[in-house]
């Protein structure tokens, strides 16, 4: 019986496990990752205001394993061998027919000064630590920011820097301390969000100036320290960063021969194939792929690719053309705590829809029916 391994437990690597089961319910399917859970990582933005806490984001996989008959191997991947044939780990090697890459991807945390933001998306302990941040200020200045990957204009994530500053926005409001706060948001770009329209940038700027929050745009990043921004157009006080920058691949990466984009990621077609490679595919944050600039790094695109890059898995392993493509489509909600905006672009429409209390609730909705899936 041919043996898959797919090395993350992420949204790209659970997806492709469903996707090969309802394809194929005998093959062998082995996942690879440090640890048997899942981390839904976009209900990160409602932990600094208590409307989710660690055990409603983290989802153990054990009964999902069981129901999908996959074996799980709990390690960090090192390498690959033997053109894709041989995943190392540190704790041993995994033969396989065909392997996928969904570990995601790395934050660059080359800018000086960096270790003093919290950067939100690495995961729910900065969730956690922004909460106790928060908790702990009296007043003062909260700066929040994003930049990108000079070399790879689809690896970054700025849509959840817009939810973490109009939740934090909100949530002081709540608790009558907003007029105690300055708020910034900053960015290189100097129209930031660019990615989801030109109408969701107009939308984003025009919502910080009726929350009042200032802005410092179009100026290149030089560095920050435990109380101030400094950038190329001058410098600002701040009592706490966030700050998201760039991704790349991950470090693993580079003790292979895999084919690497000029950002750093694994290059693919658009069937999710890996460059030179038999049997290999890649999807999610891991991957570069060809397509408008605006490609997003979502959950909602990872899950797109790994189900083109499972069902062409199976093609091969059965002899048969692997033609399955993904469509580029960015769908989210940029949520402000009881409210969102409705953004959704594919290479034909660009819908903004205006913030509603309704897109709050679909946005929980999603949320609960995604996690459903895995408990």
């Amino acid at each position: 019986m041919p043996h898959i391994v797919i090395i993350g437990a992420g949204f790209a690597g659970l997806t492709a496990i469903r996707e090969i089961r309802k394809h194929d319910r005998d093959v062998d399917i082995t996942l690879v990752a440090p640890r048997k859970a899942l981390h839904y990582l976009p209900g990160v933005i409602w932990i600094p205001s208590g409307l989710r806490r660690r055990e409603d984001l983290v989802v153990p996989l054990d009964a999902f394993l069981r129901r999908m008959n996959v074996r799980f191997h709990q390690a960090h991947v090192t390498g690959l061998a033997d053109g894709g044939r041989r995943v190392l780990t540190d704790d041993g090697e995994l033969a396989n027919d065909a392997v996928l890459i969904a570990s995601g991807g790395r934050f660059i945390r080359k800018l000086p000064g960096i270790e003093h933001a919290i950067t939100p998306c690495e995961g729910i302990a900065a969730g956690e630590q922004i909460r106790d941040r928060l908790r702990a200020l009296t007043g003062g200045t909260i700066a929040v920011g994003f930049a990108g990957n000079p070399q790879e204009p689809s690896a970054m994530r700025g849509g959840p820097m817009f939810e973490f500053l109009f939740g934090i926005d909100r949530q002081l409001r709540r608790e009558g301390r907003r007029g105690h706060f300055e708020m910034v948001f900053f960015s290189p770009a100097d129209k930031p969000g660019n990615r989801l329209g030109p109408r969701a940038v107009t939308g984003l700027l025009d919502e910080m100036a009726k929350r009042d929050i200032a802005t410092h745009l179009g100026h290149k990043m030089k560095g920050l320290e435990a109380d101030r921004v400094t950038t190329e157009g001058g410098s600002f006080h701040a009592d706490l960063i966030l700050f998201q920058p760039g991704m790349t691949g991950n470090t693993w990466f580079d003790a292979t021969d895999l084919p690497r984009s000029p950002g750093g990621l694994v290059s693919a077609d658009g069937h999710c194939r890996v460059a030179g490679f038999e049997r290999v595919y890649v999807a999610g944050d891991s991957g570069s792929f060809p397509g408008p600039d605006w490609m997003p790094k979502q959950a909602h695109m990872a899950d797109l690719q790994a189900e083109a890059a499972a069902r062409n898995i199976l093609a091969e392993l059965n002899s048969e053309p692997a033609t399955a493509t993904f469509r580029t489509e960015l769908m989210c909600i940029v949520d402000s705590l009881d409210s969102g905006m409705l953004v959704a672009r594919s290479e034909r429409h660009n819908i903004v829809l205006p913030s509603s209390r309704i897109f709050h609730w679909m946005k929980r909705g999603f949320e609960h029916a995604y996690l459903r899936r895995y408990r």
